[in-house]
């Protein structure tokens, strides 16, 4: 069996991380054939073809996939479906634009979040928040899926795999590219970050929110936010982590003032390490903590910012 991965590819560089990690997945499942789209794709091709595990790098680079449509790129995919037993992406904003459509215009099911493989057939997923985990068996003829990384460990480098430049796809002319906004950051992307310092609605404001900030930056981490934070205007809501917002694994989390709502701890549990602070010693959020400081945030992260 062959497996078709779409690559993760943004500005014609490769999210490796995001990449690697769905190899890892797909390797379980035949042989991994890596498709990379955009207006330039050709070094994100090469960087693919690098990854251990990769039979063949596939690229197609045309104006049309420039700026992260997923109808046009959903269109390739298709056309290129009846070579694979499974179409398979990691499960980041773009993925989860393209694949649905690719799995509605194949007439399948759509598989999301697959956090395990069983075999060819049978995968399994979360639900309920992560508090239950799924096992779906699909009869389909060609599985579309997306993987939730943060469970599977990167695939290594090394590889050599051949790169072919395939054709550009029909354009379906259903969607047209406006413009782009990007809010640029020095700090580590959040979902791919080793450190991720979050604040909660006990930091208090937005004012306030800068200890936060101020933390993220002296430990190098990326910052995250609760959906209380970012509903109540402290945070953006590109820092949202938990059910609707981001799911993150990094080797160290640090949750400040977050009471431990289900759905937060849905986007953060996988976290190898979780320190809490927070003045409620009752807080959900000390359960799944390796580390918990009952205290006052606003006397404990200045004196663990002066300590570092």
């Amino acid at each position: 069996m062959a497996v078709l991965l779409i690559a993760e590819v943004t500005d014609g560089a490769l999210a490796l991380d995001a990449t690697a990690k769905a190899v890892t997945a797909a390797k379980q499942l035949g042989d991994v054939i890596v498709l990379c789209t955009g207006a330039s794709a050709k070094a994100a091709a090469d960087e693919a073809a690098k990854i251990g595990g990769v039979s063949k790098v596939l690229v197609a680079e045309d104006a049309l996939y420039g700026h992260r449509l997923a109808e046009p790129v959903a269109a390739l995919i298709v056309s290129l479906a009846s070579g694979y037993s499974h179409i398979v992406a990691p499960s980041t904003t773009d993925a989860k634009n393209i694949m649905p459509r690719v799995a509605a215009l194949l007439d399948v099911m759509i598989l999301s979040d697959v956090v395990g493989v069983i075999d060819a057939d049978t995968f399994e997923r979360p639900i309920y928040a992560g508090n239950a985990i799924q096992t779906v068996k699909s009869t389909d003829s060609v599985k579309v899926m997306t993987i939730r990384t943060s469970t599977f460990d990167l695939a290594p480098t090394g590889g050599s795999a051949p790169v072919e430049v395939i054709a550009t796809g029909d354009d379906p002319g259903l969607s047209e590219w406006v413009e782009d906004k990007v809010a640029a950051s020095d700090r580590p992307e959040l979902t791919s970050a080793g450190v991720v310092v979050s604040g909660g609605r006990g930091v208090g404001s937005e004012t306030d929110f800068a200890l936060i900030e101020k933390l993220a930056d002296k430990l190098g981490a990326a910052v995250g936010a609760s959906r209380a934070a970012v509903d109540s205007g402290f945070a953006p809501n590109d820092w949202q982590v938990g059910q609707t917002g981001k799911v993150v694994a990094p080797d160290l989390y640090i949750a400040i003032g977050i009471s431990g709502a289900i759905q937060h701890l849905a986007g953060m549990k996988d976290s190898k390490i979780i320190v809490a602070i927070n003045k409620d010693e009752e807080a959900p959020i000390f359960q799944v903590a390796d580390f918990g400081l009952v205290a006052d945030l606003f006397v404990a992260v200045p004196a663990l910012i002066d300590a570092l």
